[in-house]
């Protein structure tokens, strides 16, 4: 008889004595003994088995010494043997144990394998077992048993059983029967009342009640208990496979390849998905995580078109989206004269595999469940089936997957693509909720327009200096070296065929060449571009037949040439990718700064990138329902675009070793102190100001940086300084408390004052100019003053 006994016995408090007692076997026997019973079959049996019971008392009377089990082991094995009728030995899954404890003795065959099978490292434990909820479990035990008040708290319990055979996980669930036991108080017991009852049903969770109306140890235990376990390894693994998919963790493949390795008892079964565009009505184009595949793992792409699948696999996984199993690699691979996919999967060590492709999307995009193993028939079309249940959890999730992926779409569309600011989007699904309720009832129905009144205009850019100059250079430049080119290709053409039509296209190339250098003109570029193509090109198809020489000149020109746009695009592509690695950075750093900000108030935020970065905001109550306006948050803001435009002109100014092309920022910032309205317009999709008044504002904006100092023809922006307009005096006052504030932290150095030339329709305005102290230590993650902290300095 085997014996296992538990650690945790001696660690778990009960309210109960658990003693180890065979009375009502012993009952049993007593009854087929009687006389009563002389011509039954067990009686005979059962007299003997009373005299057994008599020279070994503690069997009856019972014991809380478990080494008394080995003691009696012979006995116990005999008495129990009725118990487990050997035809079913082999099969149910059976053992004697004492009811909370993990005490066991007395298995059937089947579990007795099953845990010689688990390794010796292996506890024989309930998987969802608590000590606390073992502490309730017994008391409602106690409570049906001695007060017959009953209480359903019934759940379902789990064995997890290692099986070294197969190196998976088997999970069995428990059926527990107490018939074979008995309970009695002990005169420390409290009486329970139907008060008490009551009290407990209300304080399941109050372990310390439990505990004072069943104190420890205060109740007597005398029987066993019998334990079934049944096989639910698939069970399992179908729920523990939805939880993962419902819970979708990064280690998602990996967590649901363990599940189907313990749901197949494969311990190396591999598990991999790809997904199949459906691009223009193709069958199947793929690109892909290849680490996510089996089938793709050498692949970035494929294309079905390249016989990578086999007729079949093309036939029934994508054309009638079914099952496809391959029991036999080298099989497969006789009959598709090794294939791609075959010397794909025998590469990667694969003998046997099953496709299931699931419709990911509306529009045919399909989704490959791939499962496999480095043994042929580990999977085959007999345990394909298994899948059957499974297959429904997989759709769910990747259709969920897919709608997921399409709302993440829509919000980076939402975010990129359209000027539906978070911090206004309440107010547009006001407007369509509104609308859709009315256009139930009225065929008329209007969406509303979307207008915040009394909202505080900011406005900022950083703009590339130069941008227009530095540009017509870089083309110049190209030019200049493509004609320059030209006509060397012409020069060694010329002394092989001495052809008078070689030395005309030299002159004009060379007169093109010469306007190149002294200037660019509108126009010019295409004029050029256009006689290349015409007269010269035809010409080079030409010299390349002389011989080979000539032949590799003209390739030379070729090869600089950009084969999308067939012009040389070197100096001006360097300018290009020195611009966008900018204008990348300070968007990114601003998009960055502006979600801090709206933690301090919501406001209305859109950026756009031209040569450079500039934005707008707008700040008051009607931009949120969530919090009362102060003007003290405009103030605040107003600070914190001061010192962000400082922290853009650092991050612009160290970009610069990282560019072709040195580029340099020029910083401007508009204040407007009057509340004014802004307006969507549908047709734009965009917010404007509302209201004629408030057009001069976009007209400044417009125009600002292209404006003079007064009497000088000095521009106002200029790199390394800040320009502030303004064209109120207190605008000017508060600015210069946030710049002397700055100037303390040795951000911004000296400070100019100035007055600014009048611009067409716009009179009147003035400007700060303050100096820009780049920092060497600088750091973009840097927290940015708030206005308390502006206060605060003051008040100090």
């Amino acid at each position: 008889m085997k014996i296992i006994q538990s650690n945790k016995i001696k660690e778990v408090e009960l309210p109960l004595q658990l003693n180890i007692s065979f009375k009502k076997v012993f009952v049993l026997f007593e009854k087929y003994a009687h006389q009563d019973y002389a011509n039954h079959p067990f009686h005979g049996s059962a007299k003997k088995m009373l005299d057994l019971f008599n020279e070994n008392p503690e069997l009856n009377e019972g014991f809380s010494d478990y080494s008394l089990l080995e003691t009696y082991k012979e006995q116990i094995d005999l008495l129990l043997d009725p118990l487990f009728p050997e035809p079913l030995r082999s099969n149910e899954i059976k053992a004697v144990c004492l009811p909370f404890s993990f005490t066991s003795f007395k298995f059937s065959d089947r579990f007795e394998n099953i845990i010689n099978n688990a390794g010796d490292n292996y506890e024989f434990s309930v998987r969802n077992f608590e000590d606390d909820s073992m502490y309730v479990m017994a008391c409602t035990f106690i409570l049906g048993f001695v007060y017959g008040f009953n209480i359903d708290i019934k759940r379902p319990f789990y064995f997890d059983i290692p099986d070294q055979t197969s190196g998976t996980m088997k999970y069995y669930r428990a059926a527990f029967n107490g018939d074979f036991s008995e309970i009695t108080p002990t005169k420390n017991a409290p009486k329970l009342t139907q008060e008490d009852f009551k009290e407990l049903l209300n304080n399941f969770e109050n372990i310390d009640l439990w505990k004072e109306k069943f104190p420890p140890k205060s109740y007597i235990f005398k029987g066993f208990g019998l334990v079934n376990l049944f096989d639910v390894t698939s069970e399992e693994m179908l729920s523990a496979i939805k939880a993962n998919l419902l819970s979708g963790y990064d280690d998602l493949i990996f967590r649901l390849q363990n599940n189907l390795r313990d749901f197949y008892a494969i311990k190396d079964l591999k598990l991999g998905y790809s997904i199949f565009d459906n691009v223009n009505n193709k069958v199947c184009e793929t690109s892909i995580k290849k680490s996510n595949s089996i089938i793709l793992n050498k692949h970035v792409e494929i294309k079905c078109n390249e016989d990578y699948f086999c007729d079949g696999i093309m036939q029934k996984v994508f054309k009638n989206h079914e099952t496809f199993v391959i029991s036999d690699l080298e099989e497969y691979g006789k009959h598709t004269e090794k294939n791609p996919f075959y010397q794909n999967l025998h590469d990667s060590g694969i003998q046997s595999i099953i496709l299931v492709p699931i419709r990911a999307t509306q529009n045919g995009d399909l989704a490959l469940l791939e499962l496999a193993s480095p043994r042929a028939y580990d999977l085959n079309s007999v345990n394909i089936n298994k899948l059957k249940d499974i297959i429904p959890v997989f759709e769910a999730a990747v259709k969920r997957t897919s709608e997921e992926r399409q709302n993440v779409l829509e919000a980076t569309i939402q975010e990129n693509y359209t000027s539906i600011h978070n911090s206004v989007k309440w107010r547009f699904y006001e407007a369509a909720e509104k609308y859709h309720f009315e256009s139930q009832v009225n065929d008329n129905a209007k969406l509303d327009q979307i207008i915040f009144k009394d909202v505080y205009p900011l406005y900022g850019q950083s703009d590339i200096k130069g941008s227009s100059t530095a540009r017509n250079i870089a083309i110049k430049e190209d030019l200049t070296t493509q004609l320059t080119l030209a006509i060397s290709v012409l020069e060694d053409a010329c002394k092989t065929e001495k052809l008078p039509i070689y030395n005309e296209l030299m002159f004009r190339v060379s007169s093109y060449l010469n306007d190149v250098k002294s200037g660019l003109n509108a126009g010019d570029e295409i004029s050029i571009l256009d006689f290349l193509n015409k007269d010269i090109y035809p010409v080079f198809n030409h010299i390349k037949e002389i011989s080979k020489k000539h032949a590799d000149k003209v390739e030379v020109y070729m090869n600089r040439l950009d084969d999308n746009l067939n012009v040389v695009y070197e100096r001006r592509k360097e300018y290009e990718d020195s611009v966008t690695l900018l204008n990348d950075k300070l968007a990114r750093f601003i998009d960055k700064k502006q979600k801090v900000a709206q933690e301090m108030f919501p406001h209305y935020f859109e950026r756009y990138k031209t040569d450079g970065v500039e934005y707008n905001m707008y700040i008051g109550q009607s931009i949120t329902k969530s919090k009362p306006f102060d003007k003290l948050y405009l103030y605040n803001l107003r600070l914190w675009q001061l010192q962000v435009t400082y922290e853009m002109e650092n991050v612009a100014y160290f970009e610069r070793k990282n560019m072709k092309n040195e580029l340099r920022v020029a910083s401007l910032i508009l204040v407007h102190s009057n509340a004014m309205a802004i307006k969507f317009r549908m047709d734009e999709k965009q917010f404007d100001v509302d209201g004629a008044y408030n057009i001069r504002y976009e007209i400044i904006k417009k125009r600002i940086d292209k404006a003079h100092i007064k009497g000088t023809e000095e521009r106002l922006t200029v790199p390394g300084k800040i320009a502030i307009v303004y064209s109120q005096d207190k605008d000017a006052l508060e600015y210069t408390k946030y710049i002397n504030y700055l100037q303390s932290k040795k951000q911004l150095g000296k400070l100019e004052y100035l007055e600014l030339e009048e611009l067409q329709g716009v009179s009147g305005l003035k400007a700060l100019r303050v100096e820009v102290l780049y920092k060497k230590d600088f750091k973009e993650n840097n927290n940015t003053f708030s206005f308390a902290d502006l206060i605060k300095e003051i008040e100090s």
